[in-house]
Parts: C-alpha cells; sequence; structure tokens
C-alpha cells in the first residue's frame, strides 16, 4: 500500500484510480484539448435493418435487380436507393476495403412508396412478408418458427432503423467499426458508403485533423483507460466513450498543416494497401510534441499500446 498509494481527488465527474505517469499524461492531454462532444460534430450508428440477408446484398444481386426493372426509369429509381455498405470488418485504420457490398436503403425517415419499386418489392417479397414485417410475431411456415422484426411503426419494406440524418450519409465522414483490438478510423471523402449497424459515422469539420488524433497512439492509450471491454482482448468503441475523449481544436495552424499532410501521406499509403508503419511514426511524433509529452511518458504510452 505504501508502494503503490495515489492520492485521489473525488468529485463529481467521472474520475479513474491512475499513477503519477498515467495522471501526467492525462492532464496534459486534457489541458491541450476539449472532449469531442463538445465540437461541431455529429455522431451516428450506423443501420440496422433487422434482416440484413433481405437489406445487404451483393453486387451481383444488385445487378440482377437492376437487369429485372421494366424501363430506364425505374432502373434509375432503384439504383438510387441502393447505396454502397462498409461493414465493420472492412473498416481498417486510415482506409477501407470495400467488399462490393450493397444496402436497399429504404429508410422510413425518406417515406417510399414501395410500389414505386416493383422489381425490389418482388425481391424482397421472396423472403417472405412474415420475416421482413416489423411487428416481433411469430410464425409457424412448412413447419419452421418464423419470426418477425422487432416490433416499430415502420413498414415491412423499410429499415428497422428511421435514419432521420440520412442526408449526412451523402456527405464526408468518419467511419469506424465498434470493435477493435486498435484504432481503426477511416474517412469516407466522398460521402458514398452506408455504415453498416455494427458501426459508426462521424460527420462535421476538421475531418483530416480529426482522423489523425483519433488514430494516433495517444488516443488508443486514452481510450484504453475509458473504454469498454468486450472480455477477450478488444476494446468496444461505443458513441459515448468516443465523445469522452479529449481532442484538441485549437492548433497552430503550421503544426495542424504537418499533421495534415502526414495524415494525407498515411491515408494514400494504405489506400493502396502498402505499410505506413514509418508514416505513423512521424505522425505519432508530432502529436506527443503537440501534446508537451516527455521522454518517459512517450515511452510509457507506446508500451501501453503495444
Amino acid at each position: 500500500m505504501q508502494t503503490h498509494s495515489q492520492a485521489i481527488t473525488f468529485g463529481a465527474d467521472a474520475w479513474s484510480i491512475l499513477n503519477d505517469i498515467e495522471l501526467g499524461i492525462k492532464n496534459k492531454i486534457e489541458a491541450a484539448g476539449i472532449p469531442l462532444k463538445d465540437w461541431n460534430v455529429d455522431i451516428f450508428r450506423g443501420v440496422l435493418t433487422g434482416y440484413n440477408d433481405a437489406f445487404i446484398i451483393s453486387s451481383e444481386t444488385r445487378e440482377k435487380i437492376l437487369e429485372n426493372c421494366a424501363d430506364e426509369s425505374e432502373k434509375q429509381r432503384t439504383s438510387a436507393i441502393i447505396r454502397p455498405i462498409l461493414r465493420g470488418r472492412d473498416i481498417k485504420r486510415y482506409s477501407y476495403e470495400y467488399a462490393d457490398q450493397y444496402i436497399i436503403a429504404t429508410f422510413p425517415s425518406r417515406q417510399y412508396n414501395i410500389d414505386d419499386y416493383p422489381t425490389l418489392k418482388q425481391f424482397l417479397l421472396s423472403f417472405g412478408i412474415e420475416r421482413l414485417e416489423q411487428t416481433g410475431k411469430e410464425y409457424i411456415i412448412d413447419g419452421e418458427k418464423v419470426k418477425a422484426r422487432k416490433k416499430t411503426n415502420n413498414k415491412w419494406f423499410e429499415t428497422q432503423d428511421s435514419i432521420s440524418y440520412w442526408d449526412l450519409l451523402s456527405q464526408p465522414k468518419i467511419i469506424w467499426g465498434e470493435i477493435s483490438d486498435k484504432t481503426k478510423f477511416c474517412l469516407d471523402r466522398e460521402g458514398k458508403y452506408v455504415p453498416e449497424a455494427t458501426t459508426f459515422m462521424l460527420s462535421g469539420d476538421n475531418l483530416i485533423v480529426l482522423l489523425a488524433f483519433l488514430n494516433c497512439s495517444v488516443s488508443e492509450y486514452m481510450f484504453s483507460t475509458i473504454g469498454t471491454t468486450t472480455g477477450v482482448g478488444t476494446v468496444r468503441w461505443k458513441k459515448f466513450k468516443i465523445e469522452q475523449l479529449y481532442v484538441p481544436r485549437d492548433i497552430d495552424e503550421n503544426i495542424a498543416q504537418a499533421i495534415m499532410d502526414q495524415c494525407e501521406r498515411i491515408i494514400n499509403i494504405t489506400a493502396q494497401k502498402g505499410s505506413a508503419m514509418e508514416e505513423e511514426r512521424i505522425l505519432n511524433s508530432l502529436i506527443y510534441r503537440f501534446y508537451g509529452l516527455s521522454d518517459s511518458e512517450i515511452q510509457y504510452i507506446e508500451r501501453r499500446v503495444r
């Protein structure tokens, strides 16, 4: 007790028990940043369909649906609501590996009329309306117990989530998977992809700077002190925990530019499936210097991250 005891001041806010070096790191990071929840950003969970077998499809299935459309008008309407999707397993650090998967994005907040999409309607009905309806009821079909999706006010052809934030899906955003052993945040610049239910998305300003800080060793270390673990060596990167991360918003213009330039190099390398270990080391060094961390504090962080 005498060797390892630590004096802690307890207040109304969340607290943690830290040793001297951990406390020093925490104080420097919090002095330089503000919680992400106080940034001008929006964070949402990815789309929950309630029945992925019907709503998440391959590129081949998408092509078949479009080929069966009666005319070009229906084909264009249908194509517009079948959107590329990123799953948690597709997301890597700084980049992603798109697996040619699509989501039938019939979001309730968009109030689609399924009769305007007859070919898509027939495809969904092929799974059985009993499976797709959102009543929570159970049925016996051909001796098999079939349970409908969770009870909601949504129609049978709609996704389970309302997705009132659908307009943000078409904007640049940072995407990450809920469960990971490391920081794995990537950037969708074109607003092209829809995040699947096991992922989250963040939209707002200064996304390149945010991406650099979210992926750096400092954030990985800090999240290890506040994050919820799965019990099998991975961490759950959930919204309410991510919002507690302190990220600097007011950064000297020259430092911010150096961080963004280095982050862009890493994005380009990882997009080509190359190794960016040296570039990440340089980026971490820039961020360590920004926080004013000592050599012993840097070594402590890197041991913990490894």
